[in-house]
């Protein structure tokens, strides 16, 4: 049959141009498309040859072979597949977006055969072209199995190409590619290279389930029988076909999944825990996931790059998948594998849909529930993740109001109480004294700054547990949870503090109205005296050590979390806070007696200023004017010596 010239039409041209061009924009993954359609072909070929057993196809050595030529500078992609017939290169291979596999899909689905789906890579029909990125002409020759005749379709990417029959073709498909020559001039594109080879494989089709297999290059000392020194070689295998996440826990070992996780977090250390995940239905997927056992240094920059490896049926196709992992698990890495995903039509961006919704929020859901089991069955393992990633996964309490419970069922806390360490809020509450209606905690820079806090004495007295969170994060997300079980969480430096038993309460109340009327002109003149500092000066039931102690109103806004704000640059008003007196220290009744006795001493001004900056300072809060105060404490003390 003697060579035909088709010419394509004015769509596909210029849909060809956009595929060269525009739609994918690194030029490697032509070869990650190649080896699809080549996976492809070989996967048809099994389920042709399990229907049809006249078709008489050996499937004993199926395999993907590439070749390169750098004298030619040519590259071929060689399967022993299903191939195709003249009539099918020219609808398949002559008509762009016309997917073999698409079709071949369908015919199946309508056989209703799904499970002779599995493997089928292609969908689009496009993935072919992307070999005119980096080559000026494209040859492929082709036959189907069962058949005696090939084809060859030839064609440069301009505006035609060629077809003609051939008696000799091999069953099975291969495609070679002229490359262009711009690109021996640039190592990183030097498509004949072993190492360049290599890489695309290992990074793009590494768990393909056939061997994609090279031609090994001949070492320098090797010698054939007859002294050349290009003795032949057995063909080595690029990729590792272990797609540890499709095949059962008892197949792999533990030393398996640590090697994964390092080829695919480049951490040197074992990861802390290992998730498998399988869902089938409808929409079937797989997920292997790993906790790190240490904390990225840049976890916290802007620009860390979070997210899962996504596979599509064992093909990559791209790092760092956002829209798989919600940003308060951004230290979870691992592979996500879909059978059926909507992609573009360059494989590299996720469209948009309820499938990448349902999977986002049921890989969060198992790793909560990962988290949380690791707690009762691996404490220690618990421990070091919960001190390397709990910051990071309450910030979850923000954004995923979905999954808030989830979240504090796998969180624990520091508290005045936790001699066996780190306490849930469950916890917490199991623990809580009769009458008491709050989960109280306070917020600070450290451990030991909270627990020296003037705000904790009433609690510490009475033996009430108090949460110590000391995590920047922790100053937001206990004003977005309003409750736990049923208890308000409340903070021990907010509002007026009601401690003790109802008869407690009656008796003090009796003792709080003499305190009242005794301390009244000290309250007022004090109030009138810091108004520019404070909205109100009152009795405290909170202290009973220090003399005072500075506090904020119920909904307002901590000065933490205030500066934080500003450090992020959003504005933040002004708020005044509550000065608190303790009516049974020595310094405020004396400071009572010395107003009531010398309501005119200047002395006075500067006492009131001091025990206000004292209140500051103990509370690890920052003085407007340092200076003065330190001056004003030197001329009173050089006084009283």
């Amino acid at each position: 049959m003697p060579t035909e010239t088709f010419e394509f039409q004015v769509e596909a041209r210029q849909l060809l141009q956009m595929m060269i061009h525009s739609i994918y924009s690194n030029k490697d993954v032509f070869l990650r498309e190649l080896v699809s359609n080549a996976s492809d072909a070989l996967d048809k070929l099994r389920l042709e040859a399990l229907r049809d057993d006249s078709l008489g196809a050996d499937v004993s050595d199926l395999h993907i072979a590439i070749e390169a030529d750098k004298q030619a500078r040519t590259l071929t992609v060689r399967d022993n597949g299903i191939g195709m017939s003249n009539d099918e290169v020219v609808q398949l291979i002559g008509t762009i977006a016309n997917s073999g596999t698409a079709k071949f899909l369908k015919e199946l689905k309508e056989a209703e055969d799904s499970a002779a789906t599995e493997g089928l890579i292609g969908q689009f029909g496009v993935g072919f072209y992307s070999s005119f990125m980096v080559a000026d002409e494209v040859t492929l020759l082709t036959r189907r199995a069962g058949e005696s005749q090939g084809t060859r379709w030839t064609s440069t990417g301009e505006g035609t190409y060629t077809i003609e029959t051939v008696d000799d073709a091999p069953q099975g498909t291969s495609v070679v590619l002229r490359l262009k020559p711009e690109d021996s001039e640039d190592r990183l594109y030097d498509y004949t290279s072993a190492w360049k080879i290599k890489e695309i494989v290992k990074r793009y089709s590494d768990f393909i389930t056939w061997p994609i297999k090279m031609a090994a290059e001949p070492a320098a000392d090797a010698e054939a029988e007859d002294g050349s020194d290009d003795a032949p070689r057995e063909p080595e295998t690029l990729n590792s076909m272990k797609a540890l996440w499709a095949r059962s826990r008892d197949e792999v070992t533990d030393d398996e999944y640590h090697e994964l996780y390092k080829h695919i977090s480049h951490d040197w250390n074992d990861p802390l825990e290992t998730i498998r995940l399988q869902a089938e239905g409808t929409f079937e997927y797989q997920a292997l996931l790993f906790i790190p056992a240490h904390a990225p240094q840049d976890m916290f920059m802007q620009g860390y790059k979070r997210g899962v490896q996504l596979y599509v049926k064992r093909v990559f196709i791209m790092d760092d998948c956002e829209a798989l992992m919600p940003p308060y698990l951004r230290f979870v890495k691992g592979v996500v594998d879909a059978q059926d995903l909507s992609l573009n039509v360059s494989r590299e961006i996720l469209q948009q849909d309820r499938q990448i919704q349902l999977m986002h929020r049921r890989l969060a859901k198992k790793v909560l529930s990962t988290v949380k089991e690791m707690r009762s069955a691996a404490p220690e393992r618990y421990t070091t993740f919960w001190r390397e990633f709990g910051a990071v996964l309450k910030e979850g309490l923000l954004s995923d109001f979905e999954n808030r419970d989830a979240i504090l069922a796998a969180s624990s806390f520091a508290t005045t109480h936790d001699k066996d360490g780190p306490t849930t809020l469950a916890q917490y509450v199991e623990r809580m004294k009769d009458g008491q209606e709050h989960i109280f905690y306070l917020t600070g820079e450290s451990r030991q700054a909270i627990e020296n806090s003037p705000h904790m004495e009433a609690f510490q007295a009475r033996g009430i547990e108090v949460l110590l969170l000391t995590d920047p994060v922790d100053e937001v997300w206990v004003d977005a949870v309003p409750e736990f079980d049923g208890k308000q969480l409340r903070s021990v430096a907010k509002g007026e503090v009601d401690l003790g038993t109802e008869e407690e309460k009656k008796e003090a109340g009796t003792e709080r109205e003499k305190q009242q009327e005794e301390f009244a002109g000290l309250l007022a003149w004090m109030t009138g005296r810091l108004g520019e500092d404070v909205k109100e000066v009152r009795l405290s039931s909170r202290l009973t050590v220090s003399p005072a102690c500075v506090v904020s109103d119920t909904d307002d806004v901590t000065p933490a979390l205030a500066n934080m704000f500003r450090a992020m640059g959003q504005p933040v008003p002004e708020v005044k806070r509550i000065l608190e007196l303790n009516p049974g220290h020595p310094l405020v009744s004396g400071l009572n007696r010395a107003h009531a006795d010398r309501q005119e001493d200047a002395g006075l001004d500067e006492a009131a200023e001091l025990l206000y900056g004292m209140a500051l300072l103990a509370e690890g809060g920052e003085l407007a004017d340092p200076s003065r105060f330190v001056k004003l404490m030197a001329d009173r003390l050089e006084r009283t010596l």
